[in-house]
């Protein structure tokens, strides 16, 4: 075989999966399961579960400026700065702004984790299904192309997932929110009870639900095998969950990966392009630049699943240029990088309730109670397309924070402040956004990142469907809350950019025509057949709901068709 023969050989696997994530996790998982010896790249450094969470058991006063970013630190890195989730605490599994420069045509907020679990370590864990309407709506609505798929297709999938990752939730028989395979669900206090009793009595299509999220509220026997626990209800979940208690790659899929024998994951490994062969066309493998010694390399497989993360995989596939594919790995149609679209965050409400003096709330919950949408669901009726879910909370200080501490002295001064203040409600949206060709990602052609690799411009931004849409979710916010007895019901557009959502999606959309799609029903892309997409750039639309639930459904289904397929020599 020869020197470069063997070299090649042991750089050689049957399977790689760019990306250590929420996606690349299961399909590492769903690969390695099925005996295919499987490379994981990784961009990011190796964080080890429960080793490398240095903040997850740390009390606020041991944080530095308790948990608080310094100044300095927001003006080095203003983008990264607006996600929900960074602190002290948890800054370092965040990207920061000057290491990872951003090019914005138009403003958008892309938030960034390179490490082995990649954003695993912070997402929501916020898990709802799709329902048949969400997969039938761009074909009813003419929007988009219609899915290749149906929620028949991926109903079963669902569950797979559902038992693996452990979801907490209830049995709601709604038919817009379908059912999964539940561990026991969180409560809602005494307040959210009656909001859901009023709101249900006054909007017969606005059911009121507990969250459904990806947290162990009864591990089962498969969970503690894995070494997964109980979810003590911390909501520290961003440190990293020692715990294992929140689903992440790092406490479940890797290690169901790794226990197979199966699993070799390379961190530091920032990928450069696929490999395509003109001869035996089809991928051969990946290339990839080590992020620290600049150094490059090439790993070579019969099958290879992007799951780089929405943004980044359309970034890899870009950048994959060969004499077939001029443009982008399996871009013959130019819609590769088109069709961005992501989720509405901006309208929110909040208010008070003056009932209910003699109960308090205690302790945290790692969810909200939600509501799916009621815009436009069987039909067309409003003046915008889709909708959105409405997610709430309500709790009830005391009165340190009322401003009581600033008068007064003496006993009557300190009675003041022994109460507590009056309930407040917290109200948000999450809206669809309509696909548009205009909403895309591209190429830099003159400027590049540290490895090489040429920076990604994002041009995606709003439209006047997503200013219909808060609009009409600020009114029936403030009616809804009204209407269960709130009162100082305060409206807020935050104005902020897209992708602080944190859910990109599209750009490799599935479908049922190779002109107007890059991915078939398989997710694998139609000019290159052993090449999968399965993160969130397949999506053709949004929905209303969180979307990583879809996204381990979609990969664990790709995974076992590849397999198969590769069995069958079609690979």
């Amino acid at each position: 075989m020869g020197i470069l023969g063997t070299a090649k050989q042991k750089m050689t696997y049957d399977a790689i999966v760019i990306g250590s994530g929420i996606s690349g996790g299961w399909a590492a998982k769903e690969l390695c399961e099925k005996g295919l010896k499987t490379l994981v790249l990784e961009r990011g450094r190796m964080v080890k579960h429960r080793e490398d969470y240095p903040t997850a058991m740390k009390h606020p006063w041991e944080l530095d400026n308790r948990g608080q970013t310094t100044a300095q630190f927001k003006a080095e890195n203003p983008i990264a700065s607006r996600c929900y989730a960074l602190d002290t605490a948890t800054q370092h599994f965040f990207v920061k702004d000057k290491d990872h420069p951003y090019i914005q045509e138009k403003p958008f907020d892309w938030i960034r984790g390179y490490q082995v679990g990649g954003k695993s370590l912070l997402w929501a864990r916020q898990v709802q299904r799709w329902s048949k309407f969400d997969f039938e709506a761009p074909a009813r609505d003419g929007f988009a192309i219609p899915w290749p798929i149906t929620y028949d297709d991926l109903a079963p999938w669902y569950s797979y997932v559902e038992k693996f990752a452990g979801i907490s939730g209830n049995k709601d028989g709604l038919e817009n929110l379908p059912d999964g395979e539940f561990l026991p669900p969180f409560e809602m206090n005494c307040l959210e009870k009656e909001m859901q009793k009023s709101i249900m009595k006054n909007y017969k299509d606005r059911p009121v639900i507990i969250g459904r999220c990806a947290h162990l509220t009864k591990p089962q026997a498969h969970h503690l095998q894995l070494g997964r626990g109980q979810c003590m209800a911390r909501h520290l979940c961003y440190r990293g969950c020692p715990y294992g208690a929140y689903f992440s790659s790092n406490s479940a899929s890797l290690p169901a990966a790794e226990r197979t024998g199966n699993l070799t994951l390379r961190p530091d490994s920032v990928v450069h392009s696929i490999i395509y062969d003109e001869q035996k066309q089809k991928a051969v493998g990946v290339r990839v630049i080590d992020a620290n010694t600049k150094e490059s390399a090439e790993y070579y497989a019969n099958i290879i699943f992007v799951n780089a993360a929405c943004l980044n995989t359309n970034l890899i596939l870009l950048n994959s240029t060969s004499n077939r594919f001029p443009n982008g790995l399996g871009n013959d149609n130019g819609l590769l990088g088109k069709y961005i679209a992501f989720h509405n965050y901006r309208g929110s409400l909040t208010a008070s309730y003056e009932g209910l003096k003699d109960s308090i709330d205690y302790g945290r919950r790692p969810t909200m109670c939600f509501m799916p949408s009621f815009r436009n669901l069987r039909k067309q009726e409003m003046d915008f397309m889709r909708g959105y879910m409405v997610a709430f909370s309500a709790n009830r200080g005391n009165n340190w924070g009322s401003g009581n501490w600033k008068e007064g002295f003496g006993a009557e001064w300190k009675d003041s402040l022994s109460g507590f203040s009056d309930w407040s409600v917290y109200m948000m949206m999450q809206g669809e956004t309509i696909p548009k060709e205009s909403n895309h990602v591209r190429l830099s052609t003159d400027q590049k990142d540290q490895w090489g690799i040429p920076l990604l411009i994002t041009s995606v931004g709003y439209d006047e469907n997503d200013e219909k849409m808060l609009q009409d979710f600020l009114t029936q916010g403030a009616e809804m809350l009204e209407s269960a007895g709130c009162k100082n019901i305060s409206p807020r557009d935050s104005g902020q950019a897209p992708g602080l959502d944190i859910h990109e999606m599209g750009g490799v959309r599935m479908g049922k025509d190779p002109k107007t799609s890059l991915l078939n029903k398989w997710n694998q892309l139609h000019a290159c057949k052993n090449v999968f997409v399965t993160d969130g750039a397949c999506m053709v639309s949004t929905g209303i709901q969180n979307p990583s639930l879809t996204f381990m459904a979609l990969t664990a289904r790709a995974a076992n068709y590849a397999v198969e397929e590769l069995k069958r020599g079609n690979l």
